[in-house]
């Protein structure tokens, strides 16, 4: 899974796997997810980010991760 911040648009996109989208959907006014060709769900976009959510921290709680990165 990677957080994807776009700042010039204030979007943040959640990519849940690097597949290819086939399809987007506009779920509510400003979020979008796109899904692949079988209709899993590749990933959401969410616009004006930093007014819907707190982009100053990140926490997880019991994820199984093998390993992190910054930058």
């Amino acid at each position: 899974m990677k957080l994807h911040y776009y700042e010039e648009t204030d979007s943040l996109y959640v990519e849940l796997k690097s597949t290819v989208s086939a399809e987007t959907l506009e779920v509510a006014e400003g979020i979008n997810v796109d899904l692949d060709s079988a209709g899993g769900v590749v990933g959401f976009d969410i616009d004006q980010a930093s007014i819907r959510l707190e982009l100053t921290t990140l926490e997880t709680t019991a994820l199984p991760l093998h390993s992190t990165r910054a930058g």
